[in-house]
């Protein structure tokens, strides 16, 4: 708005305020009201910025009424705007706290400061205003593609031009390689609208896996229906996707139709994400089919589940290693994006020389410990006995039972048993007393004696310690570097412990120590029990709920 244009004449600033709005898209008395506020501020120039002074715009006849106003208050702070009770009463039988006293001023006129202060108030408004009508139309549009054109490029980050409104495709959420330039058509993804200090900003994306289902669902009419439902998606944007579908139509194959005639839909996805390759998988309920599925084009020959542990042993034949795994850990990444599992490779090879390893290993500990022949040993491994302690405490006939066995052996056995671990538990509490380890840390609840000597080996001997541990530091992590997932040994890993239980040992160390309070891990139960419904209940939306009907 010009200055002229503050300088109008009572018909020509509805005219202006009119025109505003109407270009702006905003409300007409949103503009009337940045013109008051800035014919306010300008009359506080003139008479005073201490005076309360308030014009109010007439919106038929474009008159402007403008006042001095005091108010009556209990405490006066500003004498030239406020008046206290006693002496408004003096004026005013009737007057109570908050009753105004108005006294008519005369119009001004704009001088250039005047106006150019006006100016900057009413412009300030219509942007508030603008901003503000964004985030009302665009909040409930996540989910939604949207065309758009560059309007500008900066440091990365593509500002679209929505029409009446503004984008921003931050660097992170580009294409990697995609080159883009002023003028511009693009199409992203809206995920999210938020209210920030310099007004509603609204965030795209052409990297989010959700911009892949919206794509699918515009290009396969299936999708969008919800006859056919994208249930995961994970994405190497710019280079490899896989995404799960299946078909609530049991005849209607979802891979086919998001393939389409000769690959027509799934190649007009493809170049829309500059040639980003797409892996169409078949979803099964059943984790290792789906696995399966999801490692293509390598074959897998077996699966190996640790549901406690959410993590699946995958094995490959010699031949298939490097494609399961894929360029930089690619295949196998994707493959656990999408199904929410950890994925371990292995080939056949490995995984028998494994295999191979823990049978001897546990072959030798029940010779030695038990003092038995080989052939005895393995009977037990043969019917799954993996530790002396199962072998010890194990119910009597579940021994006996064994074809060879008689009541008379399994209880030989259970005797040699306990009486190995009870040796072993008086030399593992010599070892921890000599490495330092307070009695205390083992009346943390989980805590044993083998464990207790190896957090001696590892410099932790006192409650304290134990609390001061993350879960990682009992279980050890995986991560991935340069395209290669390695892994971190935990100090307790060889006792299997779940998540949830080396959390809890902390916790209760934390507790011992009196660093929280025993309520805490009630309210860590409730949470764990909540989150783990959470995982059970969740589920993809479908492309109705994503898209709408």
């Amino acid at each position: 708005m010009s200055t002229a244009g503050i300088s109008a004449n009572r018909l020509e600033l509805l005219q202006i305020a009119s025109a505003v709005a109407s270009e702006k898209n905003i409300d007409k008395e949103i503009v009337l009201g940045a013109i008051e506020e800035a014919i306010q501020k300008a009359a506080g120039l003139r008479y005073g910025t201490e005076n309360d002074i308030r014009a109010k715009l007439n919106p038929i006849t474009g008159e402007m009424d403008l006042k001095r106003v005091i108010t009556v208050v209990e405490e006066v702070e500003n004498e030239t705007a406020e008046i206290d009770l006693a002496s408004a009463l003096l004026d005013n039988p009737e007057a109570v706290i908050g009753t105004t006293f108005e006294t008519p001023l005369p119009p001004i006129e704009f001088g250039r400061v005047q106006s150019q202060m006006a100016k900057q108030v009413i412009m300030q408004k219509v942007r508030e205003a603008e901003r503000a009508r964004q985030f009302v139309e665009y909040k409930d549009r996540i989910g939604e593609i949207i065309n758009g054109i560059v309007k500008r490029v900066e440091y990365g980050h593509i500002i679209v031009d929505l029409g009446r409104a503004e984008g921003v495709i931050r660097r992170e959420q580009t294409l990697p390689r995609e080159n883009v330039k002023n003028g511009d058509r693009i199409r992203a993804y809206i995920y999210d609208v938020r209210e920030e200090p310099r007004g509603s900003q609204i965030f795209l994306s052409r990297s989010h896996p959700q911009f892949m289902a919206a794509l699918f669902a515009q290009e396969v009419p299936e999708v969008y229906e919800g006859i056919i439902e994208i249930v995961a998606v994970a994405r190497d944007p710019g280079s490899r996707a896989k995404i799960g579908v299946r078909s609530n139509d049991g005849s209607i194959d979802p891979v086919g139709a998001c393939v389409g005639m000769r690959g027509s839909r799934v190649q007009a996805v493809v170049n829309e994400l500059q040639g980003e390759r797409i892996d169409i998988i078949p979803w099964s309920d059943d984790a290792a089919t789906f696995i399966i599925n999801a490692l293509q084009p390598a074959e897998v020959t077996k699966v190996v589940i640790d549901e406690e542990e959410n993590r699946i042993e995958a094995v490959v034949p010699d031949d298939q290693l490097s494609l399961a795994i894929g360029r930089r850990g690619q295949n196998v990444r994707l493959a656990s994006q999408l199904s929410g599992w950890a994925i371990d490779i292995m080939n056949e090879e490995q995984e028998s020389e494994r295999r191979q390893k823990e049978y001897q290993e546990r072959s030798a500990l029940f010779i030695s410990a038990l003092d038995v022949d080989e052939m005895i040993a393995q009977l037990l491994i043969s019917e799954s006995f993996e530790t002396l302690e199962e072998v010890a405490y194990v119910a009597p006939e579940e021994l006996s039972s064994i074809e060879g066995f008689d009541e008379a052996t399994a209880a030989e056995l259970q005797t040699r048993a306990r009486e190995f671990l009870e040796k072993q538990a008086i030399e593992q509490d010599k070892a921890r007393k000599a490495a330092g380890v307070e009695d205390d840390v083992l009346e943390i609840e989980g805590v044993t004696l083998a464990m207790a000597v190896i957090f001696g080996e590892n410099e932790i001997k006192t409650v304290e310690d134990v609390a001061g541990m993350i879960p990682d530091d009992l279980r050890g992590y995986t991560e991935m570097k340069d395209g290669e997932r390695t892994h971190e040994d935990g100090m307790l890993e060889s006792f299997g412990l779940s998540a949830a239980e080396a959390q809890n040992m902390i916790m209760q160390a934390r507790v011992k120590a009196g660093w929280i309070d025993a309520s805490a891990l009630i309210e860590e139960e409730v949470e764990a029990e909540e989150d783990e419904v959470a995982v059970e209940t969740d589920r993809a939306p479908t492309a109705e709920e994503v898209f709408g009907s």
